[in-house]
């Protein structure tokens, strides 16, 4: 008989173990190519081209984004290069590949190095209903605090020690419950106004909010919003990689080897 003769001369075994080798290696590949929609071709420090691997690029792709925002395509040269940041104000300390790249004008204000920052959509980011995520915890009537100290009133204080500003309210996540931002109103000297100071670089204490990754002179130049109770997703990246970039480019000693 056909099937008792075939089904005699095959290990099974055998087959089971190759079929899911084939399986994973599918699988592999799948995941390593989806992986490749942003961010590539991979270019060098100079626009050439760059070596991306042994996996193609995978074919484009339409994504609906949902709430109306709208669809996007990736890969797609012109989504690249829409959000490629160019004539960045640094010089390459030597010709050879690899050589680190040093800023030449003011690196926060210019975004560049541990202040860099991505081209994001210029949006606030939106729950599952469509509505931002994080506000001012004085919209929400909803909104306390439950534990811990309030720094609503408390100065703020500069790396450098000065005064720079008060805080007058807290930024939350609604979904998550976080605060995620603190809102403070900078000195009369600073020129006034609403920055926000992410939670993760504000130490809070009893009488004082510390913030020691920028100096007086640096606040002024923190990014604000454009909307009062909004904070979009490009704002976030700027105002975060600004005092990110301050824990080494708010003075000269931070440049030096730290012991």
């Amino acid at each position: 008989m056909v099937g008792v003769e075939f089904w005699g001369n095959v290990d099974l075994a055998s087959v089971a173990i190759w079929a899911f080798w084939g399986f994973f290696a599918f699988l592999i590949y799948y995941l390593q190519t989806e992986n490749m929609r942003e961010g590539y071709p991979l270019e060098n420090e100079d626009g050439t081209p760059a070596n991306q691997g042994p996996f193609p690029l995978p074919s484009p792709k339409t994504f609906h984004l949902p709430h109306g925002r709208g669809d996007v395509t990736v890969p797609s040269d012109e989504q690249e290069e829409s959000h490629r940041r160019t004539n960045l104000a640094l010089e390459q300390m030597d010709p050879s590949k690899g050589s680190p790249f040093v800023p030449t004008g003011n690196p926060l204000a210019d975004g560049v190095g541990p202040a860099s920052w991505a081209p994001r959509r210029d949006v606030p980011e939106l729950d599952g209903k469509g509505h931002p995520k994080i506000v001012p915890m004085a919209s929400l009537e909803s909104f306390g605090v439950s534990a811990g100290r309030d720094p609503r009133g408390l100065t703020v204080q500069s790396g450098d020690g000065e005064p720079v500003g008060q805080i007058t309210d807290m930024w939350v996540d609604e979904p998550e419950q976080l605060v995620r931002y603190l809102e403070m109103e900078l000195t009369t000297e600073l020129g006034g106004g609403k920055r926000l100071i992410p939670m993760t670089f504000s130490v809070i204490k009893s009488d004082r909010v510390v913030v020691r990754s920028l100096f007086e002179e640096h606040f002024a130049g923190v990014p604000a919003t454009k909307s009062p109770s909004q904070v979009t997703l490009l704002e976030e990246e700027k105002i975060s990689a600004y005092y990110g970039g301050g824990t080494l480019y708010a003075s000269e000693a931070r440049l030096e080897p730290q012991l």
